[in-house]
């Protein structure tokens, strides 16, 4: 595992160091320095370098390198992880800025903070509430006084991320469904790239210790249990918050975990099969001569009249020596911006099974030396909420709890695409 944790400066000298393992010699550390942060190599190559039969993962802040050195075969993700974690809990204790005088103004609360999220070499606890319960030298400041017994049972057990005691006037949970859909299509129209990546976001607000049981469309669970005349949704792959219960879902595909209290991503997951795709672009680009293209672009939304899209905006390029041109749309506003070499569609309201068209008489200032224009594609950017393009919905939602009180539940669906993430070759 990690033979010792390292945090260097700009010029590669170590502000503070933890040896975990003792098998690390300072040769290797100052090798590092020298072939890999006074050579200026750190943002040029991956962040792992080998070094005298010594693995060196590092992460940057600022300018501060955190340095994890190992001279086993580990997982690099997991260190990268530990590294993460590190850098956010100093930030929890030292400010969200902090740089090498933070650090060696407060030596004694880092070498706990060391001691603390590390042992021989394996990481250990990394949850900032825990932490802030026994170890309370920076800027967080202990909320209440806990019981020893408690705080034991916190250190040592596995539920780190929720405290005990937590009341709520209202019990309400707030999920959120986000999906980015991601398409490319050729300028034939077959499709090159088609899916969704998903995250299922929450916000508890509950009382107690509960235990919640969360449940999506997931095809193996619909085709198990047989009950709904409705197919389930294919996830291809998921991640999950690590209160997550991954025996109970390998065994039976059933979410079961003790919530942190606040905002947190329950999980993630991804979708290639059965895309719904939210709109349907057409778009029809005819050169003609060296001074003249006719574009003409159908814009159709596939998704039900009774939902609407919000901030619709689509990018047709043209090229870069176009003079002026002449723009007719049948809804939203288009116009030429010279800067971006396109022209810029913008729809704020874009109601379900609508069609827009929008046609465009392009000028183009003749060339010295003539160059084919490279036709780069249209990307469209918009959101479309309560609809999901891969089909997933919350089935339900239950809430456990020895008080047995009752809970709010609300969810929100939000389809986006970002930039240049929905494409069509030209």
């Amino acid at each position: 595992m990690i033979s010792s944790l390292l945090i260097m400066n700009a010029k590669g000298d170590v502000v503070i160091s933890r040896q975990y393992r003792g098998d690390v010699s300072v040769t290797a550390a100052e090798a590092f320095r020298l072939k890999i942060v006074a050579a200026k190599e750190t943002g040029t190559t991956p962040p792992v370098a080998n070094v005298e039969n010594s693995s060196f993962l590092y992460t940057r802040h600022l300018n501060l390198y955190f340095v994890a050195v190992t001279r086993s075969n580990v997982n690099p993700a997991l260190v990268f992880e530990y590294l993460k974690q590190k850098v956010l809990i100093l930030k929890a204790y030292l400010g969200d800025k902090f740089d090498e005088s933070n650090i060696r103004n407060n030596m004694t609360l880092l070498y706990e903070l060391l001691d603390e999220t590390m042992d021989f070499g394996y990481p250990q606890n990394c949850a900032i509430d825990v932490l802030r319960l026994y170890i309370n030298l920076g800027s967080v400041k202990q909320q209440e006084i806990v019981e020893p017994s408690q705080l034991t049972s916190q250190i040592t057990g596995a539920i780190d991320w929720r405290r005990e005691g937590i009341r709520h006037k209202k019990n309400e949970v707030y999920i959120d469904v986000l999906e980015s859909v991601n398409l490319l299509l050729s300028s034939t129209g077959n499709i090159l790239r088609n899916e969704v990546t998903g995250q299922v976001m929450m916000n508890t607000k509950l009382t107690g210790m509960p235990e919640c049981k969360f449940g999506l469309n997931d095809k193996l669970v619909i085709d198990k249990e047989k009950k709904s005349a409705k197919s389930g949704v294919e996830i291809d792959d998921c991640t999950f918050h690590r209160c997550v219960r991954l025996g109970k879902f390998d065994a039976d595909r059933t979410i079961t975990f003790v919530p942190p209290d606040g905002e947190f991503e329950l999980m993630r997951y991804r979708v290639t099969d059965n895309v719904n795709l939210p709109f349907r672009i057409i778009p029809n680009i005819a050169e003609n001569g060296q001074q003249r293209i006719g574009i003409n672009v159908k814009v159709a939304a596939c998704f039900s009249d009774k939902l609407f899209a919000t901030h619709f905006v689509l990018k047709i390029p043209v090229p870069a020596n176009t003079a002026r041109a002449k723009i007719r749309t049948s809804f939203g506003r288009a116009k030429y911006e010279p800067e971006q070499c396109a022209i810029i569609w913008r729809i704020k309201k874009f109601n379900g099974k609508q069609e827009c068209e929008l046609a465009a008489d392009v000028e183009l200032m003749q060339l010295v030396r003539p160059k084919a224009w490279s036709r780069p594609p249209i990307s469209a950017e918009f959101q479309v909420p309560m609809f999901t393009s891969s089909g997933v919905h919350v089935r339900f939602l239950r809430v456990y709890d020895k008080s047995g009180y009752n809970t709010n539940r609300w969810v929100r669906y939000i389809t986006k695409a970002p930039a240049e993430a929905y494409s069509i070759r030209i």
